[in-house]
C-alpha cells in the first residue's frame, strides 16, 4: 500500500519547499533545498554511500574533492560516496539531493 507523508512531516518551512525526509522504506532520504541569499550551503562533508544534486532553479558552485563545478537549471550532479563535498548558492536556487541511503549519514569535515 503506498504512503504518504504530508508537509509538517518534513518541510522546514512553512511556504517553500525545504526541508528533508528520512524513507527507510524507499532506501533513500532526500533534502529539498530552497534558499533565497546567495552563499546558502552546508559546509564540507562526506556520506558513506553517493549523493546526486538534481538543481530546478538558480546556480551554486560545488566543491567536490579538489574540484569546483559551477551547476544550473537542469543539471544533475552525482557525487561518489566518501567524497568530501560542499556548495555555496549563486543567488536563490531549488534543488533536490537525493542521498542512496534510508537514514542520513553525514561526517562533517569542517
Amino acid at each position: 500500500m503506498a504512503r504518504v507523508y504530508q508537509r509538517e512531516d518534513w518541510a522546514m518551512h512553512p511556504t517553500r519547499q525545504s526541508g528533508e525526509w528520512e524513507g527507510g522504506e524507499a532506501n533513500v532520504t532526500v533534502i529539498l533545498h530552497d534558499s533565497v541569499d546567495a552563499g546558502a550551503g552546508p559546509r564540507l562533508h562526506t556520506h558513506p554511500y553517493p549523493e546526486t544534486f538534481i538543481i530546478e532553479e538558480g546556480r551554486a558552485v560545488f566543491t567536490i574533492g579538489d574540484e569546483e563545478i559551477e551547476a544550473g537549471p537542469g543539471q544533475i550532479l552525482v557525487v561518489p560516496a566518501n567524497a568530501p563535498h560542499k556548495f555555496r548558492t549563486l543567488g536563490p536556487m531549488k534543488s533536490i539531493h537525493i542521498h542512496a541511503s534510508p537514514k542520513f549519514d553525514t561526517r562533517w569535515l569542517e
